[in-house]
């Protein structure tokens, strides 16, 4: 909602995404900044309803700066955590070096706190930014490994296309019943991160498993099967998917836990651009290697 203008002539927004000029003008900063339109959530369904965006306006509408929260359930170690992810982080090159980034974060921090949020997340290329404010890297590792021994294939396998009406709405059903991938370190709940990866991304592929009403997410190559995520109210077997897929790699790399797919890999160091980093009391519990699946990266 509108706030008071600030000392450099701008006004501060809070929970503006219901203004659609205000939303069409974060779309335009994060286009205009990183190259992306988020603009596409429209066809989603609209920008997740849990996010929270802390932005700084022109007289002339523009966003110059931006920075949101929103909410992101993980199952830790067994355990529900009230989890809050931040993402949609810019400001306009010649708004830069005026505070307005410390600014934002300071009300997007400010205001997960009040709300009960025990852990936090975000994944940046400069992780200086946020270690004063409590957040530490957290290093990431794939599970790596020859296949299981072969299965045979049980029911019916269909690839998905978000491109389709029926496909997109099956997609956001199951993601909306998933059970997390992981016991040890997953995602409990969210739908437009899954959904924008799986747009952006055009080496995802994504697949209907009948036999457990699961979706599967995943990409291969000439000698390996990378297994993004699964969701769905059952979590296959690895053996079960490879069977379904018709895959028979020489190695499968996991991008999260494997501790639900009836095979263990070996962590290896997972190596990106970007830094995950994490902060909260709920933090401390994570001690063994873990991975953010790529259909969460946000």
């Amino acid at each position: 909602m509108p706030g008071a203008a600030d000392s450099h002539g701008l006004t501060f927004r809070q929970d503006y995404f219901g203004e659609p000029a205000a939303w069409a003008g974060l779309v335009a900063l994060l286009h205009d900044t990183f190259g992306i339109d988020v603009g596409i959530q429209d066809r989603f369904g609209g920008p997740d309803p849990t996010s929270m965006p802390f932005g700084y306006f022109d007289e002339a509408g523009t966003c110059v700066a931006n920075f949101s929260a929103f909410s992101m359930p993980l199952m830790i170690d067994g355990r529900l955590v009230k989890a809050a992810g931040f993402q949609s982080g810019a400001v306009r090159p010649e708004w830069r070096g005026r505070g307005l980034y410390r600014d934002l974060m300071h009300r997007a921090f400010g205001w997960c706190d009040v709300q009960g949020f025990d852990f936090g997340l975000l994944l940046t290329d400069k992780p200086a930014v946020y270690e004063p404010y409590g957040f530490r890297i957290l290093s990431q590792h794939r599970f790596s490994g020859p296949p299981p021994a072969g299965a045979k294939p049980v029911g019916s396998l269909r690839a998905l296309s978000l491109e389709k009406s029926a496909d997109l709405a099956l997609v956001m059903r199951l993601l909306r019943e998933r059970t997390p991938v992981s016991s040890i370190f997953a995602v409990a709940a969210q739908t437009e991160m899954f959904l924008l990866n799986g747009h952006f991304d055009p080496d995802i592929q994504l697949a209907y498993l009948d036999q457990f009403d699961s979706i599967v997410a995943w990409k291969s190559d000439e000698t390996s099967f990378q297994l993004l995520d699964i969701a769905g109210r059952t979590i296959p077997p690895l053996s079960a998917v490879l069977a379904a897929l018709d895959q028979n790699p020489h190695r499968v790399d996991v991008c999260f836990p494997p501790d639900r797919l009836q095979w263990q890999g070996v962590p290896e160091p997972f190596v990106s651009y970007t830094s995950l980093m994490i902060r909260g009391d709920a933090a401390d519990r994570l001690t063994g290697p873990v991975m953010l699946s790529p259909m969460a990266e946000f």
